[in-house]
């Protein structure tokens, strides 16, 4: 038997769920144990809070739109069919600097999949 406890795998997003957050939204497209895709609509003018994840790995697609991502301690710009990264635990943020909606399919994979394990460091919000 093994003795390693085993880590329960979850996502606690549901199908065509909506998020409406200060910088824009997102959309629940598909989830299941242990990932989520989504679409995040980022307003220009508007980035999302500089965060982390414990137990989840990113990857994002530029649909739409143009902007900049911040991933460990590095920025780069983003254009349609760009691709980007996002290791569990690196420091990440992502912006609109240009003047339409940049649309981004996120595809999250990891043991827990949900709001709570964003830890942000830096929010213009104040959330």
């Amino acid at each position: 038997m093994n003795s390693k406890a085993t880590l329960a795998v979850r996502s606690g997003y549901v199908l065509s769920e909506v998020g409406d957050r200060p910088w824009g939204r997102w959309i629940v497209l598909d989830a299941g144990p242990g990932y989520c895709i989504k679409k995040i609509e980022v307003m220009p003018g508007h980035r999302l809070s500089l965060q982390y994840h414990h137990h989840r790995l990113e990857e994002w697609s530029v649909i739409a739109g143009t902007g900049r991502v911040f991933v460990g301690a590095d920025w780069r710009r983003i254009h349609p069919g760009s691709h980007v990264q996002v290791p569990r635990t690196v420091h990440h943020r992502l912006e609109n600097d240009g003047n339409e909606l940049l649309v981004i399919l996120e595809l999250q994979r990891g043991e827990i999949c949900d709001e709570s394990d964003i830890v942000r460091v830096e929010d213009d919000y104040s959330r």
